[in-house]
């Protein structure tokens, strides 16, 4: 592909993931309200309720990330995006009209089936990029990501102080129109030569980590991944119910925040990353982010002013040079025809711990905040997030030490 349409193609999905992020952005700072007025309980009994949400998703993810995978790998990434957004407008609504908690878990049920905005996106960038620029590229899902939390929440926060439902219907009509934009202008990344017959074999979701251990560097780094990602949750999971319950924060001022923490994840992975990953190297990219995220998040416990977590943001967020890193040397090992399969797999994985990852840090938050606790502790989803990314940087120093990556 010519660099002119690679970089058309780089934006497109850009705009696409912008668009789609946006729209989650929107729910976050409502969420636990909307979760409070359909169940008539606090605030503790709503973040045990959202971890439970986000396991029904992330069960729905696990078993249909790698079947989506791999009907990429046969038939192209564009239809599976344009299903997978279409879906998302679908469970916004439901959500918006939701009468009952059970409709709610009903709709996050819908948005974890055709859930694969992000496996789609990742096999697409590495259709467009030749392999030393495939970790650069991987950064334009988090500045995407980034951008998208900066509008979405702040907006979201806004929404919401004229009823909690409203967020969700304008994120169904974001999801609509970007599956629009998309049948519209976003052109096919995989060529006809480089795709490969689907096998109900291979999309089996066991069956799809198993395939991994053709590639053994892509496999020792599988257990360190799972561990980011649970830490991950920390903050995407309880940031809200922390940030009220500590600082009494108003639904606005958590969209502010979020807003904030995008600004920061689009200033470094959409441009510093860009910069320091060639300069520094994919081992030291990913060494020095990890230690950065782990720091990041010990003082985000120990923050005792709400401004506070806006200055400890801009450290955190420098930890995101590490997974941009991280994916390109797993892309890296795998042939082209094979992507879709390996990002399915990922998206698996990631799907896995969002299985446990919610359920462990909301249950923490709802633990260390009940009047039975032995101590006051809202901060304990961030010591435990600390403490994997710690884990996960001395097992990927050992994996990757001494290789030409």
């Amino acid at each position: 592909m010519s660099e002119k349409r690679q970089g058309s193609a780089l934006t497109f999905i850009f705009i696409t993931m912008l668009i789609d992020v946006i729209g989650l952005g929107i729910i976050i700072p409502v969420m636990p309200k909307l979760i409070m007025e359909l169940s008539g309980e606090g605030l503790s009994s709503a973040a045990r309720y959202g971890g439970w949400m986000v396991f029904a998703y992330a069960a729905m993810q696990f078993f249909f990330s790698p079947i989506l995978g791999g009907l990429s790998d046969q038939y192209g990434r564009r239809p599976i995006l344009l299903f997978s957004l279409f879906g998302f407008g679908i469970d916004y609504i439901i959500l918006g009209f939701a009468p009952t908690i059970g409709w709610l878990f009903f709709g996050r049920v819908i948005a974890g089936i055709t859930g694969a905005s992000f496996t789609a996106a990742g096999a697409y960038i590495a259709d467009v990029s030749p392999p030393e620029k495939r970790a650069q590229n991987f950064g334009l899902i988090g500045a995407a990501f980034g951008l998208g939390f900066i509008l979405g929440p702040v907006l979201g926060g806004f929404l919401g102080t004229y009823g909690a439902r409203v967020p969700f219907f304008v994120s169904a009509g974001l999801a609509l129109l970007n599956c629009l934009y998309g049948y519209f202008i976003l052109p096919e990344s995989l060529q006809p030569e480089n795709r490969r017959k689907f096998e109900w074999s291979r999309s089996n979701p066991i069956n799809s980590l198993l395939n991994l251990r053709r590639y053994p560097i892509v496999l020792g780094l599988v257990f360190p991944n799972i561990l980011i990602m649970i830490a991950g949750f920390a903050t995407q999971s309880t940031w809200t119910y922390y940030c009220m319950d500590k600082f009494s924060w108003t639904e606005k001022m958590v969209g502010l925040s979020l807003g904030f923490v995008g600004v920061m994840a689009a200033v470094v992975q959409g441009g510093l990353t860009r910069a320091l990953i060639p300069r520094l190297g994919n081992f030291r990219s990913i060494s020095f982010g990890l230690l950065l995220y782990s720091i990041g998040f010990v003082l985000y416990a120990l923050a005792d002013q709400g401004w506070m977590m806006f200055a400890i943001t801009v450290i955190a967020s420098l930890g995101g040079i590490a997974m941009p890193a991280l994916q390109g040397v797993m892309s890296n090992q795998v042939p082209m025809n094979e992507q879709g399969e390996l990002r399915g797999a990922l998206t698996s994985v990631m799907s896995l711990t969002s299985v446990v990852g919610p359920l462990i840090m909301t249950n923490l938050f709802a633990y260390f905040t009940s009047a039975t606790a032995p101590i006051q502790l809202p901060g304990a989803p961030f010591w435990m997030g600390a403490l994997l990314i710690f884990l996960s940087w001395l097992w990927i120093i050992q994996s990757l030490k001494g290789l030409k990556i």
